[in-house]
């Protein structure tokens, strides 16, 4: 009852070939059902050189796919146990080990170093333009903040000592002793680019690891506790823009946390505004500075001694 008939290495020879006809259906399926759940075009310059990559890789891993299972069931059909027939066994064979582990050697090493040449364009990038627009992503459980240099487009120094500073208005811990951070300003529920502009972001975590992930924008860097990041883009398509090449009058860039970083980790995100010059300009007038919010603590401070 243990040994296979003939009957049995019939039936699952042909199960097998019946198994590649279907993966291959589900397969033809799936690219004709959720293709549209993928991303829309890429919103930043760096986007298409990701795009590439990504394509010639998803071309590649299917091709292997497609030939290797084709292979592997067709054999197992055609050379299942019948009329007596045994198989051929041998230990090794010199040819067969050279061509299938020198091929794929091949493959990972060209994609490999494709995508090294890929990652170095996307992250070659140079500080010292003051036309980049600097902008500060500070993780913590669980949401995002954003904190721009204002008008002089410098950050000021921060430090986590410094988060209780101002009767807990100091969100993200400004150093209140830099000057150059008195015309920051923090923004918690969205945060504005203008277009065609490079964005240098630098990234910070409060308490954990978390992940800045702007999926439209093809970018993404990890928040690491202790350390400052850095990734940036130029965003090449207001959300106007968007909405229309994605006919949804809804749609909104958003900035995602990519690690899993505790138990809201799913709602940790924040949306991005791309727009015109003109209009971030006139946003970026509307927004309170940090010496603002610091004169409206002391004033209150002020207020409450008087009064004593």
């Amino acid at each position: 009852s243990q040994i296979a008939t003939e009957k049995d290495n019939d039936l699952n020879g042909k199960l097998m070939f019946g198994f590649l006809v279907f993966i291959y259906i589900v397969t033809i399926y799936c690219f004709w059902a959720y293709t549209k759940v993928l991303l829309p075009e890429s919103a930043s310059e760096h986007g298409e050189k990701y795009d590439t990559l990504l394509w010639v890789s998803f071309a590649i891993i299917l091709f292997a796919q497609t030939l290797t299972q084709a292979v592997l069931h067709y054999f197992a059909f055609k050379y299942r146990g019948i009329n007596n027939r045994k198989a051929y066994f041998f230990t090794h064979n010199n040819k067969l080990e050279l061509v299938w582990t020198v091929i794929p050697a091949i493959i990972f090493f060209v994609l490999i170093i494709y995508g090294m040449v890929t990652w170095g364009q996307i992250m070659n990038f140079n500080e010292d333009n003051e036309d980049d627009l600097v902008i500060e992503l500070y993780a913590q459980q669980w949401n995002w903040k954003a904190r721009y240099g204002g008008e002089d487009n410098v950050l000021g120094d921060a430090n986590v000592r410094f988060l209780n500073d101002f009767d807990g208005k100091n969100s993200v811990g400004i150093d209140s002793s830099d000057p150059n951070g008195m015309d920051d300003f923090v923004v918690t529920q969205e945060f504005h680019l203008p277009v065609n502009r490079k964005v240098i972001f630098k990234m910070r975590s409060q308490d954990v690891l978390h992940s800045a992930y702007m999926p439209h924008f093809r970018a993404q860097m990890n928040a690491v506790p202790g350390m400052l990041t850095s990734f940036y883009f130029t965003p090449n398509k207001t959300t106007d823009e968007m909405r229309n090449i994605t006919k949804n009058p809804e749609f909104d860039y958003l900035l995602l946390c990519n690690k899993i970083c505790g138990a809201a980790h799913y709602n940790m995100q924040m949306n991005i505004i791309v727009e015109s010059e003109e209009k971030y300009n006139a946003w970026l007038k509307e927004q309170p500075t940090f010496f603002a919010e610091e004169a409206s603590v002391d004033k209150e401070l002020k207020e409450i001694v008087a009064s004593n």
